[in-house]
């Protein structure tokens, strides 16, 4: 069966489009990952014959964007992975509007804002992820949300229907939305934003760059802000309080720059780095009684 799924994988995106038992590390910013037994970079017009076709053959699948947001277990993933990544980045401006589709990197997205001269996604510009998964988690930094410029979301049911979803509809709220309930798969983004000066925006932008690269450690590999913010806490805070500053399993280590990080020095295992995650949760929680939930989500095996 799997020699009729490949040959019909193939068909629909072409063989240079999809490969086998290919490892998650070469496509995470966590550098760390197992093989997919199968992985595709599909087009948007492809992505429903995909899907249908691994329903046909029962192939467990999974969307990723730029692999920011992931920890892949060492032992990989089985089934398919679908990437919305350079095959489905288009984007256009229109008026104030951006229309961007899921694979296209927030940073790109945010470039042509600036280009055309549109304010209100500069918090945008560095965040190392992609359109969909931004949408997808409300992705923010430094202020700023997607729920603050998204106009509409384009989605692909589990039925295999388009479907054009408002704000309200995607129910934004911290790092959540309605669309893991529904199952549903990102297609494209509309952000409806203001003309601005041109120059304050490329100000805005540049500041933003220079505290990022100042505070965070964009040196190492990551998967950007480990944690998410609890309420009335700083992660990052609570973490350097508990004496976790540096703290290292194998070559995973809570970050010296800033402890709300988890990086790579290199050779970290994935499973290095769930434990100290855990570690971490664990002591945070033994001291302050604050559970620490994760924005990174783990998939695969471990």
């Amino acid at each position: 069966m799997s020699d009729i799924f490949w040959k019909q994988l193939q068909e629909i995106t072409g063989s240079g489009k999809c490969f086998r038992q290919e490892r998650m590390g070469k496509h995470t910013t966590f550098r760390v990952g197992g093989p997919a037994d199968y992985y595709v970079c599909p087009s948007r017009a492809q992505v429903a014959n995909i899907i249908s076709l691994c329903h046909a053959h029962h192939i467990p699948w999974m969307v990723i964007g730029n692999g920011s947001n992931l920890l892949v277990g060492d032992k990989g993933i089985p089934g398919m992975v679908i990437e919305l990544g350079k095959e489905s980045a288009q984007v256009t401006v229109e008026g104030n509007e951006v229309c961007a589709q899921a694979g296209a990197l927030l940073s790109l997205a945010a470039r042509k804002a600036a280009d055309a001269a549109l304010t209100g996604m500069e918090f945008a510009s560095g965040i190392p992820g992609s359109v969909g998964g931004a949408v997808v988690m409300n992705a923010g930094a430094y202020g700023g949300e997607m729920r603050q410029i998204v106009k509409s979301a384009t989605v692909l049911t589990t039925e295999g229907r388009e479907r054009v979803l408002s704000p309200q509809e995607l129910d934004f709220g911290y790092r959540h939305s309605s669309i893991p309930g529904m199952q549903a798969i990102v297609l494209e983004a509309v952000f409806a934003l203001e003309k601005g000066n041109p120059a304050a925006i490329e100000e805005q932008m540049a500041r933003l760059r220079s505290q990022r690269s100042e505070k965070q450690p964009l040196e190492y590999p990551s998967a950007g802000s480990t944690f998410k913010r609890p309420q009335g806490y700083f992660a990052g805070k609570l973490i350097e309080d508990a004496g976790l500053r540096g703290y290292q399993v194998g070559d995973a280590q809570v970050s010296e720059k800033h402890c709300g990080f988890v990086i790579n020095r290199g050779e970290a295992t994935a499973s290095q780095i769930r434990q100290l995650i855990c570690d971490v949760q664990d002591k945070v929680e033994e001291q302050f009684g604050v559970r620490l939930e994760t924005e990174v989500r783990f998939v695969g095996e471990f």
